[in-house]
């Protein structure tokens, strides 16, 4: 694992107190892309979170929760995430 997934992980660790938590790189699909022009790795992530925190919220909601946990790295190094946010009632 990365620094970068890493942080992810702490983050959303401290602000969601998540069930369940996966961080998932997938900067090597998208080398040569945008945000990735020399597959360096570490720029491109996909997370399945399941917290306590997204119990009565919809999407967007859950979203925000996140991207407000790691808005400092979606300024620099995250340059794409993608996400699965469900309620420990919903796995």
């Amino acid at each position: 694992m990365g620094k970068v997934s890493e942080t992810i992980e702490k983050k959303l660790t401290d602000a969601l107190a998540p069930t369940h938590l996966e961080v998932i790189d997938d900067s090597a699909s998208h080398a040569g892309h945008a945000g990735n022009p020399h597959g360096l790795g570490e720029s491109h992530f996909h997370v399945n979170v399941t917290s306590e925190a997204f119990a009565g919220k919809n999407r967007v909601a859950r979203q925000r929760l996140v991207n407000a946990a790691l808005a400092q790295e979606l300024t620099g190094p995250i340059h794409a995430l993608s996400m699965k946010c469900t309620a420990p009632d919903e796995t």
